[in-house]
C-alpha cells in the first residue's frame, strides 16, 4: 500500500488529529496508560510532550476528551518558555486533569550534572506531585540523548517513556519537528498488525489551522509577545501595552 504523508506538515491541525484518533479507534485501539499497555494487543498510549505551550495542550486535551480518550501530558518544570507552577500554568494543569488526563514530568537532563540526574528527576517529580496533589509516576526525557533510548532503568524512582517495554517492544511513532518524518502512524507495522503503539505528539504542531512548522512557531512567538506585553503592563504601571513588536522592541 502507498505510504501516507511521510514528512508532510500541511495536514497538522486539530481536525486532522481528531481524524487520526478516530481512524485508530476504528481499528480497535483503546487508549490506556503506560502501565496498563500490553505490547501484544491494540493498546494506544497517547503521549504528549509539552515543550512550548500549556494552553495549546489544554486545547488538544479537549479533542481527546470529546472522544472519551485519556492521554498523559508531560510538562517541564525548568522551561524558559512557560511556568507550569504559575497561576496560569496550574489552571492549565487543572483543566487537563478535569478532562481526565494524567500529568507526568518532562525532564530536561541536559541542565543537570550527570552525577545528579536521578536525584534531580526525583526532586522535580516530588515538586510537581506536591503542586498537583497527586503522585507523578511517569517521566519523559526532553530532547533525549541516545543513551536514554531503550534504557531499562528507572529515573527518579519512576518509569520513563523510553524503557524497552514502551519504546522497542511496542510500536513508537512521533511527530518530531512537525512532521511524520519516520512514517505516518497508520502505516506503522504495529498498527498494521493490531499491536500496541506509543504515539508521541506535541500540542504546538496541532492547534490552529494547517500550516508549516516555522509558520506555526512564528504564530506562537506572536502570542508570547502579546502575552508578555499584557503581563508587563499588569506588573508595571510605567509600561504602556500595545507597543511591543517582534524584532523591533518599543
Amino acid at each position: 500500500r502507498a505510504p501516507r504523508h511521510i514528512g508532510m506538515n500541511s495536514l497538522f491541525s486539530g481536525p486532522e488529529y481528531k481524524s487520526l484518533l478516530q481512524d485508530l479507534l476504528g481499528k480497535g485501539y483503546r487508549a490506556v496508560g503506560f502501565e496498563q499497555a500490553n505490547a501484544a494487543r491494540a493498546d494506544l498510549i497517547l503521549r504528549h510532550d509539552v515543550d512550548l505551550c500549556l494552553e495549546r495542550a489544554v486545547e488538544m486535551g479537549r479533542i481527546e476528551a470529546e472522544l472519551g480518550l485519556n492521554a498523559i501530558y508531560f510538562v517541564l518544570l525548568t522551561s524558559p518558555l512557560y511556568n507550569a507552577l504559575s497561576k496560569a500554568g496550574m489552571d492549565c494543569l487543572a483543566a487537563l486533569q478535569e478532562q481526565g488526563h494524567e500529568i507526568g514530568l518532562h525532564f530536561d537532563a541536559s541542565i543537570h550534572d550527570a552525577a545528579d540526574l536521578d536525584q534531580a528527576a526525583g526532586r522535580e517529580c516530588d515538586l510537581l506531585a506536591s503542586a498537583l496533589g497527586r503522585e507523578v509516576t511517569m517521566v519523559s526525557f526532553h530532547r533525549p540523548a541516545k543513551r536514554y533510548l531503550g534504557d531499562p532503568g528507572l529515573i527518579g524512582g519512576r518509569a520513563h517513556a523510553y524503557q524497552p517495554r514502551f519504546f522497542s517492544e511496542m510500536g513508537y511513532c512521533s511527530d518530531s519537528r512537525g512532521g511524520w518524518h519516520h512514517g505516518h502512524p497508520l502505516d506503522h507495522e504495529a498498527v498494521l498488525q493490531g499491536k500496541a503503539l506509543q504515539l508521541l505528539t506535541h500540542p504546538i504542531w496541532w492547534i490552529g489551522p494547517p500550516m508549516a512548522p516555522e509558520a506555526r512557531l512564528m504564530g506562537y512567538l506572536e502570542d508570547r509577545v502579546a502575552g508578555l506585553d499584557a503581563d508587563l503592563a499588569a506588573n508595571s504601571s510605567t509600561h504602556i501595552p500595545g507597543r511591543l513588536r517582534i524584532g523591533g522592541g518599543e
